[in-house]
């Protein structure tokens, strides 16, 4: 018998971005990784999702501001609606990435335990930008705030990429 080449298979990633709304930072997350993943083809190995640590909007659209500041960087979020983390989020997601620690403390709290590996800052995959955390724009008179967090996102989002372009290109064992 001869021997057995391994068989290439695209190791799936299924992420979740995290704040606390869902109507702000999380979906904004989604639409600039989506954007980016589809520009990379990567669109069958890679699934993407967002969800608030409260309910407060549930099956709302983005905030407004949030839509206008993705807008002018060619990012559509109009499709996405806002919901809660739950339970299943934990088994269904491979990364779980929270905009901030009171975010990040809130998603450790209602995980199981095994599941705490997946939980992070999504600022852990930014190259260009220093911040831990990417600001809650809500409260913001400003709209020169929801571009700062567009700026962080871009920059983390190109980040967590090169870690879901490396996933798709690991080989199963045989």
């Amino acid at each position: 018998m001869g021997k057995r080449e391994p068989m290439a298979m695209a190791m799936p990633t299924r992420v979740l971005f995290v704040c606390m709304g869902n109507i702000c930072r999380s979906p904004m997350a989604h639409g600039v990784f989506r954007s980016l993943v589809r520009q990379a083809g990567l669109g069958d190995v890679v699934t993407i999702d967002s969800a608030g640590t409260h309910g407060f909007h549930e099956g709302e659209p983005p905030d407004r501001r949030a839509q206008a500041a993705a807008a002018r960087r060619g990012y559509d979020l109009a499709d996405l609606r806002a919901r809660k983390v739950v339970d299943q989020d934990f088994e269904d997601h491979d990364m779980i990435l929270a905009m901030d620690w009171e975010n990040l403390s809130m998603l450790q709290h209602q995980a199981h335990k095994r599941h705490h590996h997946k939980i992070q800052l999504l600022m852990r995959f930014a190259g260009d930008h220093e911040s831990a955390t990417i600001p809650d724009p809500y409260q913001a008179t400003s709209p020169q705030a929801f571009d700062q967090v567009m700026d962080y996102l871009e920059d983390a989002c190109a980040g967590l990429l090169e870690v879901a372009r490396r996933r798709a290109t690991q080989v199963a064992a045989a």
